[in-house]
């Protein structure tokens, strides 16, 4: 039961996190961008599971923005694609695929991510008794 309460703690705070970060870049957000942040929020946290500490910050970042794009490329396929809602539109952005993600986003993802993963690793080490956080850069 812990378990569970754990994972629906982390993922409530990175769906608000991420649907309040899409009010603040563009005005407004969608009900499924909560969602789909805290599925992101949760798996970045998941790392270290898989990994230890010792595990690079840089691979840590590299491993979160390929979450993010990949859910968020999934995502972008089911629910403005298949079902045509339309929630937003990278077709204009240069290097784009199928307007679902584009690579100045990847970047901003990229940029992103050490604020979750430190987020995640201190709400786990301080609400749920995990290892002290520990990074290193490379």
């Amino acid at each position: 039961m812990r378990y569970l309460i754990k994972y629906f703690i982390l993922f409530s705070i990175g769906g608000i996190a991420y649907f309040l970060g899409e009010i603040l870049w563009r005005g407004w957000s969608h009900w499924s961008m909560f969602v789909l942040g805290g599925i992101c929020f949760v798996l970045i946290g998941v790392i270290n599971e898989f990994m230890s500490f010792e595990t690079s910050f840089i691979a840590q970042m590299i491993i979160g923005t390929f979450i993010i794009t990949a859910l968020e490329f999934t995502a972008g396929c089911v629910l403005n694609l298949y079902l045509d809602m339309n929630i937003w539109d990278y077709s204009d952005m240069p290097m784009n695929i199928m307007g679902q993600i584009c690579l100045p986003y990847v970047f901003g993802w990229f940029l992103l991510t050490p604020a979750c993963i430190i987020l995640d690793d201190y709400l786990r080490h301080y609400f749920f008794d995990e290892e002290k956080p520990r990074y290193k850069l490379f």
